[in-house]
């Protein structure tokens, strides 16, 4: 059973944590969520490396991929985000495919931002605690690179 969310104040931006050889979609990562006991795949949107955009939970419940901020989020995973030898990256959105690139600019921030005006779009990693309470969340305190690049330059939101 799903439960609506009530309100939208962020579009989380995440990876999938998979080699540029896992051409993986939503259905992988569902069995891979259901594995872990949870009701279904905790995204909302999935873009694969083919560009294509495949839906996740129904994009009016709330979803399950950042602790403490589902209620009021929703969450695009890009597939993608580890080099070939299993490592995270940093700031380079050059990993992910141009079509991915073209899906993410073109079709799902434009179609998010219209049906959610008013919601700020972040990486996970944006939503890390302030350890020394800056104001301001920087790289020694992510506790994940995801989704590996800075979404309000690559995204221009």
């Amino acid at each position: 059973m799903f439960i609506k969310r009530e309100r939208t104040e962020l579009i989380v931006w995440h990876c999938s944590a998979t080699r540029p050889n896992q051409h993986i979609g939503a259905s992988h990562i569902r069995e891979w969520h259901l594995a872990k006991g949870w009701s279904d795949i905790g995204y909302h949107l999935v873009i694969p490396r083919s560009g294509d955009l495949e839906l996740g939970r129904p994009l009016d419940v709330v979803g399950a991929h950042v602790n403490g901020f589902n209620a009021y989020t929703v969450a695009v995973c890009m597939v993608g985000g580890l080099d070939e030898l299993g490592r995270a990256f940093i700031n380079a959105p050059n990993q992910y495919s141009l079509k991915q690139w073209e899906c993410a600019k073109l079709v799902v921030a434009p179609f998010l931002r219209r049906l959610y005006p008013n919601a700020q779009m972040v990486g996970h990693r944006d939503l890390s605690p302030d350890a020394n309470k800056d104001g301001k969340i920087s790289p020694q305190e992510w506790l994940k690179t995801c989704p590996g690049f800075d979404v309000a330059r690559e995204l221009g939101v």
